[in-house]
């Protein structure tokens, strides 16, 4: 288990929908022994990560917990499937011809009530035997293929999560599902191939290369990371069918909401506060 992680670790209790609907704590130890595909976690097994504030996962809105939303994921995937399927292809035979590696990339990732699902995406990345990516991803600390930035740019190798979709591990709009060193709270929801942080931080990668090196991982788990959580989660007690639609809209046609965080403004609130202390909670109004 990451250090960072165990530095941090807390236990804490709040209502449980996944399970039985009994309050429920997480502990450090059990964490470890689901990160190394010991056991399930249990509604007696919940975990926050960080020290930095609790997002209330338990508002979601009945949008966000019905099944009609279900329905909706189901429903995007299967209409758009003459369209996806063309370019599938096409970027499969993009990644096949231009590097040498499987053409999808498999990781774990968490997803609602803790579980344990693996990503599916383009490979976008050199395919190492030997060597582990960076766990957070700058557009300078990785050894990308030709097209791999490209991709990534455009958001074209997520698109093989539409597989997960139909799988029931994730929605078409939700938090990002993280890896099990990322997480910081328990999804009540199922992860989402797009959402609220996705738009704000559509530039994240340029962002985090903006950033010392040595500081990374301090201003990702102290900013990003919290910021992404309530975000999500103020988003996640509201949502709509007609918000996730315009979330939806809004990741297709690339209208990222950049101008909430500016780049020169993260980067340097994160120079002035050598402190380590955290940030204030995000606000999302005059967001769908």
């Amino acid at each position: 288990m990451d250090q960072h992680k165990i530095d941090f670790a807390k236990s804490f209790s709040f209502p449980s929908e996944c399970h039985d609907g009994t309050a429920g704590r997480f502990t450090t130890s059990a964490w470890e022994q689901r990160s190394a595909g010991n056991a399930s976690l249990r509604s007696d097994d919940w975990i926050l990560i960080g020290d930095s504030f609790e997002p209330d996962w338990h508002r979601l809105s009945p949008w966000s917990r019905s099944p009609a939303k279900r329905f909706f994921d189901c429903a995007c995937v299967l209409l758009a499937i003459p369209l996806l399927v063309p370019l599938l292809l096409l970027i499969a035979s993009a990644v096949f011809l231009t590097s040498r590696g499987p053409i999808l990339f498999l990781q774990e990732r968490v997803g609602r009530c803790g579980q344990i699902f693996k990503i599916i995406k383009f490979r976008t990345m050199e395919h190492l035997l030997d060597a582990k990516h960076h766990p957070i991803t700058t557009t300078d600390n990785q050894r990308f293929t030709s097209i791999g930035p490209c991709l990534r740019r455009w958001k074209l190798d997520e698109l093989p999560q539409v597989i997960n979709v139909l799988l029931g591990h994730m929605s078409m709009i939700g938090p990002r599902p993280k890896l099990p060193e990322h997480v910081i709270s328990v999804l009540l929801c199922r992860p989402g191939i797009t959402g609220m942080a996705t738009i704000i931080f559509a530039s994240e990668e340029a962002t985090l290369a903006r950033i010392p090196k040595d500081r990374l991982k301090a201003y990702y788990h102290s900013f990003v990371l919290p910021m992404k959580q309530q975000l999500d989660a103020d988003y996640m007690a509201r949502a709509t069918f007609v918000s996730d639609l315009q979330i939806l809209v809004k990741s297709v046609l690339r209208r990222w909401c950049g101008v909430a965080f500016d780049n020169l403004v993260i980067a340097s609130t994160f120079a002035n506060r050598s402190d380590g202390s955290s940030v204030k909670r995000p606000s999302v109004d005059g967001m769908p």
